[in-house]
């Protein structure tokens, strides 16, 4: 342990053992699942007294998610788009943590608006109402009138929520370093995977990102202003922990689904959020899926689809509680805290994985996998291949009007997951963003022409790949990269050779991988070493010796050093044998 970590492991003392006494509760829960002859095994129950050897391993951890509090919970949808690393029964489960946190009072936010906005904040609103209009983990919102009659919400953050998360997350690297210690936990790189997740938390405590997204997607999204709307902000109004916007005034495709008929407009800015406000004003329309306007769902889709595949800069949490139908008919989008980029080359990687689907490719499509995500190095390619060519037959030949979206995309993250490949972070987000579309869309049931729209894309696609200014600037692209290689690679050459022909070439090895190996070596020389030791000093009779005078079960003069060095290799050497056998590597 760094002497640069002592004040850290104090100061986070009190709060690691409180997640450690969370983990360890559900974890003994999930032994006992596994023993169910075990008389005391339903003794550890949940709040309502169900014992949690009843739930399965997914609800028990969502369940200990839960219980660990907002930072956590924040991880664990985070986690819920990486279907590759946790496998998609626990990315299912994942998506349904729901923050269950206490409002902050009106004193409270009182506090945070006058250290945010000054002193003087109420006088820039003509009204302003402190009770909350829906309540998240990080934050909660409000309804306010400016002083022009000009209606918004304010999304404030929570008070402390800022130390509690970076105290946390300081937490979870110190237990991500001990799992890494894990030869079963460290194959999934638990350390990278915090290293990654603690920028994606922190940058959700910062507004002026929602801010600056909200923007951006007002101006990207501008020619479209006909069918989509984006809540403008208020600059003036808005910081680090302020966010002010305009009020959507339509229903939610949530509250149709749920058969409200006017809920309450709403930006949670979250995806925990716990509840909504009272309902909107009655002259908005009362709306049901089954007169949504015409053409809304084919709207939807290719709005998104113009996000991913020509703006390469995509809202990707697209669930029924972000999206509106305003009373004109034009769908209004909430909650940019969450949003993906994918550059040309991902684009068309993504391009091309389509079409090896649709052709039946295999070799092309498992190349193009492992291209796209991050193998680890015992991959089995065979196995890989079967996998491929199963997914391949399933789905390569459904047709497009028919085409299983989220199931195909479902079961690559499974393939991913169990050949331990990994996809950056803004593939697994267009994935996760590509799954909760079609859910909607599932959910929508009315005006989607999913045949026409996909086959409308494909031909775009196939249009800008044949175009000469593709072609150009892929021309350009290649010839820069060879010119910087050419220019690099001889002086790269020249100077490995040199180093050969001076004796100082060197190769390293990872030591996590064959620390293990390397053990294993030296420990059975060692107790092959002992053992032809203890051998010789049997044989030459060392003293001390048992039955120095008269044999006893025909043993006679036997040293006690050489029985006791066998007996000793000979466990040593058993041990490593089913050490071997067990870790199914022998």
């Amino acid at each position: 342990m760094k002497l640069t970590s002592i004040p850290s492991l104090y100061r986070n003392l009190r709060r690691g053992r409180e997640i450690l006494a969370v983990l360890r509760r559900y974890g003994l829960a999930d032994w006992l699942s596994r023993s169910p002859r075990l008389p005391f095994r339903n003794w550890i129950t949940d709040r309502s007294g169900v014992p949690l050897t009843q739930y399965t391993r997914a609800e028990r951890i969502r369940m200990a998610i839960t219980e660990l509090g907002p930072t956590f919970i924040k991880v664990g949808q985070v986690l819920a788009s990486r279907a590759d690393l946790v496998g998609v029964e626990l990315a299912e489960e994942l998506k349904g943590l729901r923050g269950r946190v206490e409002p902050d009072s009106a004193d409270q936010v009182r506090a945070t608006l006058r250290a945010e906005l000054g002193d003087d904040f109420e006088t820039k609103f003509e009204s302003f109402d402190f009770a909350p209009l829906a309540t998240a983990s990080i934050g909660q919102v409000h309804r306010a009138v400016l002083l022009d009659g000009r209606r918004v919400v304010v999304k404030v953050q929570r008070s402390g929520i800022d130390r509690l998360m970076r105290q946390d997350l300081e937490v979870l690297e110190g237990l991500a370093q001990l799992a890494a210690r894990v030869d079963t936990l460290a194959i999934w790189g638990p350390t990278d995977m915090v290293r990654q997740l603690r920028p994606m938390i922190l940058h959700e405590l910062d507004f002026n990102r929602e801010r600056g997204n909200l923007k951006q997607f007002a101006e990207m999204l501008a020619d479209n202003h006909e069918q989509v709307v984006i809540p403008a902000v208020v600059d003036r109004l808005c910081s680090r922990r302020v966010l002010v916007m305009d009020e959507l005034a339509g229903v939610t495709l949530a509250s149709l689904f749920s058969g409200r008929a006017h809920p309450a407009a709403k930006d949670l800015g979250s995806r925990d959020d716990e509840a909504a406000g009272p309902p909107q004003s009655p002259q908005l329309p009362r709306l049901s899926k089954a007169n949504l306007p015409s053409g809304f769902g084919t709207r939807l889709a290719k709005i998104y689809l113009k996000m991913v595949f020509e703006d390469g800069f995509f809202h990707a949490d697209p669930h029924p509680g972000n999206l509106f139908c305003l009373p004109d008919g034009r769908l209004g989008i909430l909650d940019f805290g969450m949003t993906g980029r994918i550059d040309e080359t991902l684009r068309e990687s993504i391009e091309e994985m389509l079409f090896a689907i649709h052709a039946g490719d295999r070799r092309r499509l498992t190349r193009l996998i492992r291209g796209v995500g991050s193998p680890r190095l015992d991959l089995d390619q065979a196995a890989l291949e079967i996998d491929v060519t199963e997914f391949v037959d399933t789905f390569g030949r459904q047709s497009l009007d028919r085409f299983d979206l989220a199931g195909s995309l479902n079961q690559l993250s499974e393939i991913l997951h169990r050949h331990g490949i990994t996809l950056p972070n803004q593939s697994a987000l267009l994935i996760k963003m590509l799954i909760s579309l079609e859910g909607t869309m599932r959910e929508l049931g009315v005006g989607f022409d999913s045949l026409d729209i996909v086959q409308n894309y494909m031909r775009r696609v196939i249009w800008r790949r044949l175009s000469p200014k593709r072609r150009l600037r892929q021309a350009r692209r290649i010839y820069l990269e060879n010119e910087a290689f050419l220019e690099e690679a001889p002086e790269q050459v020249l100077a490995i050779l040199n180093q050969a022909r001076l004796g100082q070439l060197q190769l390293r090895l990872d030591p996590k991988r064959i620390t293990p190996a390397v053990n294993r070596l030296v420990v059975g020389l060692m107790a092959s070493a002992v053992f032809l030791g203890s051998s010789l000093m049997l044989s030459y009779e060392v003293s001390p010796v048992l039955f120095p005078n008269a044999p006893m079960v025909g043993l006679s003069r036997l040293s006690i050093l050489g029985l006791v060095g066998t007996l000793a290799s000979m466990t040593v050497m058993t041990a490593l044998c089913l050490s071997i056998w067990r870790s199914g590597r022998d």
